[in-house]
């Protein structure tokens, strides 16, 4: 089983008082084309992370069986916040999850789905100390998002403290990353600001 955890707690600081997820790109909102992208991969649940503006955004996502929508109440405080929140909800059969940002419309179906083939065909016929347990896609070498995380990186990363922390997890463990090449920027290109937005459209 594979999960998929959104961020979309975010303040988003950067966007002169504009909420970027709420924001449309051809009458789609960018938190839209990142939930269409993540449902079409071969994800099994995706737990969005709410927090700044709640029912506004949560009135923007359609309801599906494979959609849990939960409250991070410390949203403020960092990322690393509604991360542990959405550790806290993934399933119990989960083998693998990742950390999604609800900024990178860009990602879409294809990019998830490579990553997880990559992910079990490299592991397939290896001993379990050998496998690889973080799966990173990168662009002209350029490490990038969503990344895979096995079940077995789960309680070392409900320890980090701030944001930071996931970082140092990364670095700590060099030896059980994998990196997987995509041809698409997607994955190194959020949207944080409103020139963002005028460079940058979504390609679903």
């Amino acid at each position: 089983m594979i999960s998929a955890i959104l961020l979309a707690a975010g303040e988003s600081k950067r966007m002169e008082d504009e909420n970027k997820l709420l924001k449309k790109i051809d009458g789609i909102s960018i938190l839209q084309y990142s939930i269409k992208n993540i449902l079409g991969s071969a994800i099994d649940e995706l737990i969005i992370v709410l927090g700044h503006e709640k029912e506004i955004v949560e009135k923007t996502i359609e309801k599906n069986k494979k959609i849990k929508l939960i409250y991070n109440e410390n949203y403020k405080n960092g990322i690393f916040t509604s991360i542990k929140t959405g550790l806290k909800s993934i399933s119990k059969k989960t083998e693998a999850f990742f950390l999604c940002f609800g900024d990178m419309p860009n990602v879409n179906q294809n990019i998830y789905n490579k990553i997880i083939k990559s992910r079990d065909k490299y592991n397939k016929k290896l001993k379990p100390n050998l496998r690889k347990e973080i799966i990173i896609p990168s662009y002209e070498n350029k490490q990038g998002n969503p990344i895979l995380f096995s079940k077995f990186m789960k309680n070392e990363i409900m320890k980090i403290k701030n944001d930071d922390e996931i970082k140092k997890i990364i670095e700590l463990n060099k030896e059980k990353i994998l990196n997987v090449p995509i041809k698409s920027d997607g994955v190194i290109l959020d949207f944080d600001t409103q020139s963002d937005f005028m460079l940058s459209i979504p390609n679903i």
